[in-house]
């Protein structure tokens, strides 16, 4: 057990560089991955059963305690980020599969490794876990409803199968990850510092299935789509801090919401757009997961040589 906890630490750290080498490999030869596009959804069921297994009924205490920062996070998750893709679709004339997969990503709740980011980066963990827990439990509607709102007119959206998805992959594997938890306590604390491995693997495949799928088009328009999803996590991760801050969070509160924001559940985005649109509705996802792993690290490094204390707006009375 020590062994494999030793290799899912590495995993977990170099996350980014793995996902960019089995990119690369996937788009260089795409037949390798085929077989892992049939297995997508079954992935990011094994990823949410291991984020179930990870949360205890404590990390939603924050939400009845101090309720009004969650609800500014999840308010700002789910309204910047699909107006974001959106307009970025409709400024950059994106074609019709990727505009839409553009606002699904944007659609989808936090990324599951946020919690990580925010904590390297000295922000407010218990705010982080909170939010990506909330604003996943609210997928099922948030998601399917946004993408109703403001896709449906490049793609035909299906709101009560896209529901019906969400809960089947999502929100079931994450309630029996957290019964496993309640009932089982000492067993699966001692398995829970092998689930970055099982996730880093499984959203590896994830992603090699979408690129292989899609090699000859990130080949004709990558470029376009990669800059789209670069200014979509960048103006979240900016948007999203300055919504914090005008709304008077303190400073650990800005870098949780601001990271919360710009990294999505990618992984989720993807098996969506595989299942109930086309396989290029998936690329945009595909991409923001390489991505947002990169700019992710990189602003909690930023953040983490910062002293808070000199960050923080003594001007602004922080929301309690």
């Amino acid at each position: 057990m020590k062994v494999l906890a030793a290799i899912s630490t590495i995993a977990g750290k170099y996350f980014a560089i793995w996902v960019v080498i089995i990119s690369v490999i996937a788009f260089l030869s795409p037949d390798t991955f085929a077989w892992a596009s049939h297995y997508v959804t079954t992935l990011l069921g094994i990823v949410m059963f291991g984020m179930g297994l990870t949360l205890k009924v404590t990390d939603f205490k924050i939400v009845l305690t101090k309720p009004l920062p969650v609800l500014i996070g999840v308010a700002a998750q789910y309204v910047l980020m699909p107006l974001i893709g959106f307009t970025l679709a409709k400024w950059m004339n994106l074609p019709p599969e990727m505009a839409a997969g553009l606002v699904l990503v944007g659609a989808c709740p936090g990324g599951t490794a946020s919690n990580v980011m925010v904590y390297l980066a000295k922000g407010d963990v218990p705010l982080s876990v909170a939010m990506t827990s909330i604003s996943t439990l609210l997928a099922p509607v948030a998601t399917p409803f946004i993408l109703l709102l403001l896709a449906g007119q490049w793609l035909p959206v299906d709101p009560q199968a896209m529901l019906l998805s969400i809960v089947q992959v999502v929100i079931v594997p994450i309630v029996l990850g957290l019964l496993m938890r309640s009932i089982f306590p000492s067993q699966v604390e001692k398995s829970t510092t092998v689930v970055p491995l099982v996730s880093v693997l499984a959203i590896m495949i994830i992603v090699a299935a979408v690129v292989g799928a899609n090699a000859e088009n990130i080949a004709t328009s990558g470029f376009l789509l990669f800059s789209a999803v670069v200014l979509h996590n960048v103006l979240g991760l900016l948007l999203g801090y300055v919504t914090a801050l005008l709304l008077g969070l303190d400073e650990v509160k800005r870098r949780a919401i601001s990271i919360e924001v710009g990294m999505q559940n990618s992984g989720l985005g993807a098996s969506l757009a595989t299942a109930h649109f086309t396989p290029l509705a998936a690329l945009p996802s595909a991409i923001f997961s390489v991505w947002h792993n990169i700019s992710g690290p990189v602003i909690a490094t930023f953040w983490s040589r910062k002293l808070v204390g000199d960050e923080q707006d003594h001007t602004a009375a922080p929301l309690r």
